[in-house]
C-alpha cells in the first residue's frame, strides 16, 4: 500500500504462541495517518492475533512477535508493554463487547480516561455523548444490563475517552442487529473524518468492510493473500466468491464450494 504518511508499519511479523505454535507468517500491513485499513478472513485467520501484536496484548496470552517488526510513527513498539502502547494512542476494542458489566455506562467510559492527556474527565464525557446520545441516556444504568448495541457503543465509548490516535477495532458488527450495525458503523465513519482518529478494521461482514475502508487486505492461514483498494477487490472474483457471497454469475457461493487449493492457485498466481 502507498500512503503519504502511515501511521502503523506491520514489517513481516512472525508471531509464536508458547514459543512453537507459528500462527502470523511474514505479515505486513500499513495503514495510512487519518485512514482506515480493514483485514478480511474467516475465523482462525490471524485477524485478531495481529491487533494484539500491535496493542501489546500478545503477552497475556504467552505469544509474541518472534520476527519481523511493528512502528507506531515510526518508533518500534513489537517489544513494548501493553500499557506504554496505550500510553502512545493505540487503543484496541477487544471482541465480544467486554464492558465492566457491574459498573454504570458512565463508570465504564471513566475506565477510558486515566489515559486522556488533554482536556477534563467532563469534556471526554460529552464528546463521546456526543457520538453516542443513546449514551447519555443510558449513563446511570449498570452496563451488564443495556442492550448489546449500546454495549457495544460502550466500549467503542470508552476507547474514544483515552483520546486514541489508532483505534483497533475488532469485529464490531459482532452479534448486532442490521439498524445497530448501521449506525456504529456511520458513527466509527465520523470518528475518523471528524476526529481524525486512524482505524484499523477487522470484520467478518466484508461487504461492510470494503464499504467503510477505502483499502483492504485479506488474510487467510496467517498470512496476507492480497491487498488492495476495495473498489477493486469488491470486482475480484475470488473476494465475491469467499467474502460476498456471490458467484460471477451473480448467485450465493458457499466459501467450501470451491477447494482451498484452487483458490490459492488464483491468488499466487
Amino acid at each position: 500500500m502507498e500512503a503519504a504518511e502511515s501511521i502503523l508499519k506491520i514489517n513481516n511479523i512472525e508471531v509464536r504462541y508458547h514459543e512453537v505454535i507459528l500462527v502470523l507468517k511474514g505479515v505486513s500491513i500499513e495503514v495510512p495517518r487519518g485512514g482506515i485499513v480493514a483485514l478480511l478472513g474467516a475465523n482462525g485467520a490471524g485477524k485478531s492475533t495481529t491487533l494484539k501484536a500491535v496493542s501489546g496484548l500478545l503477552k497475556t496470552e504467552d505469544g509474541e512477535v518472534t520476527d519481523g517488526s511493528i512502528e507506531f510513527e515510526r518508533r518500534g513498539i513489537h517489544h513494548e508493554r501493553a500499557a506504554n502502547i496505550a500510553r502512545m494512542g493505540i487503543v484496541q476494542v477487544i471482541e465480544g463487547r467486554r464492558v465492566f458489566e457491574h459498573l454504570t455506562v458512565e463508570e465504564n467510559l471513566k475506565v477510558g480516561a486515566h489515559l486522556r492527556k488533554s482536556g477534563s474527565v467532563k469534556e471526554g464525557l460529552e464528546l463521546v455523548y456526543h457520538y453516542f446520545p443513546r449514551l447519555r441516556e443510558k449513563r446511570n444504568e449498570v452496563a451488564g444490563f443495556v442492550s448489546g448495541g449500546e454495549q457495544q457503543m460502550t466500549v467503542v465509548g470508552r476507547a474514544l475517552m483515552t483520546e486514541p490516535k489508532l483505534m483497533l477495532l475488532d469485529e464490531p458488527s459482532m452479534g448486532l442487529a442490521p439498524k445497530l450495525i448501521s449506525e456504529i458503523f456511520n458513527i466509527i465513519t465520523r470518528l475518523n473524518k471528524e476526529e481524525k482518529i486512524s482505524i484499523l478494521l477487522v470484520e467478518q461482514n466484508a461487504k461492510l468492510a470494503l464499504n467503510v475502508a477505502p483499502y483492504a487486505y485479506v488474510m487467510e492461514n496467517g498470512r496476507i493473500v492480497m491487498d488492495d483498494t476495495s473498489e477493486k477487490l469488491m470486482e475480484n472474483e475470488d473476494i465475491k466468491d469467499f467474502y460476498l457471497g456471490l458467484s460471477s454469475k451473480g448467485g450465493r457461493k458457499s466459501f467450501r464450494d470451491v477447494k482451498h487449493y484452487k483458490r490459492r492457485k488464483r491468488w499466487l498466481a
